[in-house]
């Protein structure tokens, strides 16, 4: 199985996390930010992977560091559970419905680190949840990942489904770019490296 654990610990957070990419969506959450708990599930459940986070942080200030720094460790994960990449899709694309919302998510597992994020949120926050700590958070997965991730909403009205349709379709997109390929040899790239 292609799995990792990652720890870190600042004078903000502390955060132990453990992937496998070749899970069945079982997840184990807490961080103490449900909302946040909630997403990460989704995304757990959607893309098939195991994931387990137990983090704590200075959440008496705001929900910035904690979430900034669980993205941190997931891309983290992924990238060293990845290892050289041999063999896998490479890309992904997920469009997810979420009632009134289409959310896509495209991303490329390339090792070239890079955030587009077109969502309008309506809302300031979900619940206690500041609405602008989800590009945070894909900031920092994509940039510890090496990942290429493009989020687009199409439209929607509700917040809530607005950010739960982008985790969905980040979970759905990243299952599609680390399934492996039998038709692939190497690396998918004619560099002949990510």
């Amino acid at each position: 199985m292609r799995k990792n654990s990652v720890s870190r610990k600042t004078a903000e957070t502390d955060i132990q996390l453990s992937l496998a990419i070749d899970g069945s969506g079982v997840s184990k959450i807490e961080t103490g930010i449900g909302f946040l708990e909630h997403m990460l599930a989704l995304f757990a459940r959607h893309g098939s992977f195991d994931l387990e986070i137990k983090a704590a942080g200075d959440t008496y200030v705001d929900f910035h560091h904690l979430t900034e720094d669980i993205g941190i460790c997931l891309g983290d994960a992924f990238r060293s559970a990845l290892g050289d990449k041999t063999g896998i899709n490479r890309y992904g694309t997920a469009f997810i419905p979420m009632d009134e919302t289409l959310a896509m998510v495209s991303v490329d597992l390339s090792n070239r680190p890079y955030l587009v994020f077109n969502a309008a949120i309506p809302c300031a926050k979900v619940g206690d949840f500041h609405t602008e700590l989800v590009e945070e958070f894909m900031k920092a997965f994509a940039d510890h990942g090496g990942f290429t991730l493009h989020v687009n909403v199409l439209y929607g009205k509700n917040s809530h489904h607005i950010i739960e349709a982008i985790f969905k379709a980040l979970g759905h997109a990243m299952k599609m770019a680390v399934s492996k390929n039998v038709g692939v040899e190497g690396v998918l790239s004619t560099k002949g490296l990510l």
